[in-house]
């Protein structure tokens, strides 16, 4: 995994987490989904990353 492409997913599931909570604070629940969504979206990208690398060898 790349450098840019780790912290480019890192990034996204660290967004999804802020949105995530900050939905679960002001009591939004689309906001919630949004943030899960995001997260999920980031743990995919890395997820892919990291099956890239271990079929490259």
């Amino acid at each position: 995994m790349s450098a840019k492409d780790k912290a480019k997913a890192k990034t996204e599931q660290a967004k999804g987490r802020l949105k995530e909570a900050a939905g679960r604070a002001a009591g939004d629940r689309r906001t919630q989904a949004e943030g899960r969504t995001e997260r999920a979206k980031g743990d995919v990208r890395e997820t892919a990353e990291d099956v890239r690398r271990i079929m490259k060898k």
